[in-house]
């Protein structure tokens, strides 16, 4: 398989044994490669072409294993739902990491693949629907340019898995700059053994932020980092109306890339207590707390650091505490900033949070779809819609008109700036429903459509008004974590 340019490092496989297992995919009966993505393995100087569907089907369900690759399954704790649980990797396994051409290294990682040390009760398989789910919303995240892990193939397994009913089995391969998260500092930090948390620390320096390798205090670097990592990434996703639903500890990368899509979805009509997840009936993971538990799950990293802080415990838990404390402040900053984009506003007014939050009010009155409003004052709305010639609205948009008027030097530039942050399509709920029921029955092709169409989610095409359209179902819609 040398001809694919497979170009394995092994550095997480080669770190103390009570970071990971060493382990094998379990070998499936009768692998069949539904999903492969192209354009992701050429980014990957990955070269497939020459390898038929079988041998394929082989390779990305784990039965046939790269040359050079070691695979493992990682070890992590978290906080689920605010309860610490020691965890690991339960139905995955990590078969190394993958270096390209240009040195960016890659963890290529089986999810689905079978039981391992760290699976408890479960059968570490996993079901066709949500690996197919993640494939879609990892890539329309690509797509959107927010910082996240991908997916390069979907092989169903030829095995039926037990959950409430039966259902195909399947297998994601998971592309990420590391599957490090809070989570694995959480359960070094636990063990107790401070040499063990010094080398996490070193790795991570090393793998993503060797700018701070020779500075007087790393753990407080990296914490500053992580920081403006997440809080970006979160900014991000409350622009585009994204929803995780599990931001436990183990689903916050150190890298700042967003990581496992289990019950995830795009809000349609605004309203901050927006909540899709089954398992979530407190609204602990809704829109609008996404900040909130950011600051959290950072907290719970900063516990995790103060030994290595500062040597006197008092004096790194002051510390600590203090820059835990500037996340509000840096959020709001960020947020604001990400508003004004949204709304083609250049410098800063002061008037300019009165502005958006009265938009937000109105949206939020009026069941006003969040994507199609911004469409709609970038004049890209789908159809016409009546709800836009509300008197409230007309009031607020000749305010917004009078504060692009006084954009110094930019009078043009507001709509640039408009279309580079607004997205004409996201996932709708419905579409990836559609595709995920097509996809059961074996019809790929609105999966692959949906797919095509979220590549490129700022741009104008003749092809995609349906899939601006949000459903005009009244059910409300649930989502399932597919575990």
């Amino acid at each position: 398989m040398s001809r694919v340019n497979w170009n394995f490092e092994n550095t997480y496989f080669n770190l103390p044994e009570s970071f990971k297992e060493d382990i094998n995919p379990v070998p499936v009966k009768n692998p069949d490669l539904v999903v492969f993505n192209e354009g992701l393995a050429s980014e990957l100087n990955l070269n497939f072409s020459n390898i038929d569907k079988f041998e394929l089907s082989k390779i990305f369900s784990g039965n046939l294993l790269p040359e050079g690759s070691n695979s493992i399954a990682q070890a992590y704790a978290g906080h689920q739902f605010g309860h610490f649980t020691m965890l690991g990797d339960g139905r995955a396994v990590l078969i190394g990491e993958h270096t390209t051409k240009s040195n960016e290294k890659y963890d290529i990682q089986f999810k689905g693949s079978g039981k391992t040390a760290f699976s408890r009760n479960g059968d570490g398989r996993a079901a066709l629907g949500p690996m197919l789910r993640e494939y879609i919303i990892s890539e329309a995240m690509n797509g959107l340019k927010i910082p996240t892990t991908r997916s390069l193939a979907v092989v169903k397994t030829g095995e039926k898995i037990q959950r409430e009913t039966a259902l195909q089995g399947a297998i994601l391969t998971r592309v990420a700059s590391s599957h490090i998260r809070v989570g694995t500092f959480q359960y070094i930090a636990a063990r107790q053994k401070e040499n063990e948390l010094k080398i996490l620390l070193d790795y991570t320096i090393e793998r993503h932020y060797p700018e701070i390798k020779n500075s007087n205090n790393q753990a407080l670097d990296l914490l500053n980092l992580l920081i403006d990592r997440q809080s970006n990434l979160v900014v991000n996703w409350m622009r585009v109306g994204f929803i995780h639903g599990v931001m436990n500890t183990d689903n916050m990368t150190i890298s700042g890339e967003t990581i496992d899509y289990g019950p995830c979805a795009f809000m349609d009509s605004y309203d901050p207590k927006t909540v899709f997840s089954s398992i979530d009936q407190m609204g602990r993971y809704a829109y609008c707390n996404q900040p909130v538990i950011t600051k959290w799950n950072l907290a719970r990293f900063a516990e995790c650091l103060v030994p290595l802080i500062d040597k006197d415990q008092d004096k790194a838990i002051k510390i600590a505490t203090e820059k835990i404390n500037s996340f509000e402040k840096k959020y709001e900053e960020k947020w604001m900033n990400m508003m004004r984009d949204k709304l083609g506003l250049f410098g800063l007014e002061d008037k300019d949070k009165f502005l958006i939050l009265d938009l937000l009010t109105w949206m939020h009155e009026k069941k006003a779809d969040y994507t199609n409003t911004f469409c709609h004052l970038m004049d890209l709305t789908p159809k016409k819609d009546t709800l836009f010639d509300d008197n409230d609205f007309m009031n607020w948009k000749k305010r917004w008109k009078e504060r692009l008027s006084k954009n110094n030097n930019s009078p043009n530039k507001y709509l640039e700036l408009m279309k580079n942050n607004n997205p004409l399509v996201i996932p709708r709920n419905h579409k990836v429903e559609e595709a995920l029921e097509s996809a059961e029955k074996n019809d790929f092709k609105p999966l692959n459509q949906l797919v095509e169409i979220l590549k490129d989610p700022y741009s104008q095409k003749d092809n995609i008004f349906n899939y601006q359209i949000p459903s005009n179902s009244v059910e409300k819609y649930q989502t399932f974590c597919g575990t």
